[in-house]
């Protein structure tokens, strides 16, 4: 293997490069991204970033003097697999040649149907996307973010510290009951009334009105909210479109094995569009977290270049975090297995806990507010347990 292309110059890319080198590999890299900016990190964009309190050099993932040997094709949107030519079209016509891939194609942010070219109106994934919706929080309003989970309730969080007037609407009747289930969802979202944002559960959003700048938000009950600024976070879908007709399998992003793997020899697939295979579970699952895009790489890579099957390595429990309301929140495993869950620490009101979810009475997963010492505990217990 002479040459490996990166498809993807995100954290899950970026870590794909650095375990390339790490384990060995001293041949041709190219890392393709569609955005012209290097690899930065995205959690703060929603969070120290939009509030001003973070700079963009400090968003900048890789360290100073790094130098992995790459060559970086910034700007540049895969349009287009060839496996039998071993090659990914790009937009501008380009070809780039490889004999291994990796597909680190990311996520893209769901929007609105009918609000494009919509003024006011925003998602929030990208850096350029946290640019245009800092400027307008700069100036004030009345804020409506659609969508009640993490991105959206950070978002939400930060207006309000700047002071904006915010309401969060929420399709579910509870935010967050997919990742958290219903119980801890509840608590979680709470954190909005205590801070006096108003949380509209169990409601669609019909529409926005507004001739060329959105001015209020549509509700399905007849309701009316009006809108200076709208940000929707109503989730994200993997950026595989482009491999259509490759060959590949598709199926809630690209389809691999437990050690990423695909259907076609000599690619393999990490971070937000990877669809990996959960020995433990028995099943696929597509995660969206940093702490998969910066460790699951390490095993792909490792498959990569064995060229076939490695003993695959059964991954931690997923973990993420967030901070809301000068709350850390962070949770670790899979919600929807618990058939129990205990308040261990803390008290559900003072919204300062520690939850441990079981099933038949083994952990499968662990909630922490404001809790960071127990949290990591229970954490380590937890992969100890499941692995």
């Amino acid at each position: 293997m002479r040459t490996v292309a990166v498809v993807g110059a995100s954290l899950a890319g970026l870590s794909a490069a650095r375990s390339l080198r790490k384990q060995g590999f001293d041949g041709r890299l190219v890392v393709i991204g569609d955005e012209l900016h290097r690899p930065y990190d995205r959690p703060p964009l929603s969070k120290e970033f939009l509030s001003g309190t973070l700079g963009e050099a400090e968003l900048a993932l890789e360290t100073e003097g790094e130098d992995l040997a790459a060559e970086w094709l910034l700007g540049s949107r895969a349009t287009g697999l060839d496996h039998t030519a071993r090659t990914v079209r790009l937009a501008d016509g380009r070809e780039v040649g490889a004999d291994g891939f990796v597909i680190a194609t990311g996520a893209v942010a769901r929007t609105l149907p009918g609000s494009a070219g919509l003024a006011g109106v925003h998602t929030l994934r990208t850096l350029d996307d946290a640019r245009a919706l800092r400027d307008e929080l700069a100036r004030g309003g009345r804020l409506v973010v659609i969508g009640g989970g993490f991105i959206g309730a950070e978002v939400a969080s930060t207006a309000h510290t700047l002071g904006l007037d915010v309401t969060v609407v929420e399709a579910a009747p509870t935010p967050l009951a997919g990742p958290l289930g219903a119980a801890m969802g509840a608590v979680v979202s709470g954190l909005h009334a205590d801070h006096g944002v108003r949380l509209l559960c169990g409601v669609g959003v019909k529409g926005l009105s507004g001739e060329h700048r959105v001015d209020a938000v549509l509700l399905d009950d007849g309701r009316s909210i009006p809108a200076d600024i709208v940000v929707v976070g109503i989730g994200a879908s993997p950026c595989v479109g482009w491999l259509e007709g490759s060959g590949i399998a598709l199926d809630n992003g690209v389809k691999c094995g437990a050690d990423g793997r695909t259907s076609l020899a000599g690619l393999v697939a990490v971070g937000d569009c990877a669809n990996w295979y959960d020995p433990r579970a028995g099943h696929h699952r597509r995660v969206e977290h940093w702490t998969g895009a910066r460790e699951r790489p390490d095993a792909a890579v490792a498959t990569l270049l064995a060229g076939g099957a490695v003993e695959p390595v059964v991954p931690r429990p997923p973990y993420f975090w967030s901070d809301q309301y000068g709350v850390r929140i962070q949770f670790a495993g899979h919600a929807a297995e618990a058939d129990t869950i205990t308040v261990e620490a803390g008290a559900a009101d003072d919204r300062d806990l520690l939850a441990v979810y079981r099933r038949d009475g083994r952990p499968v997963a662990v909630l922490g507010m404001n809790q960071p010492r127990l949290f990591m505990r229970a954490r380590k217990q937890l992969a100890a347990t499941t692995a």
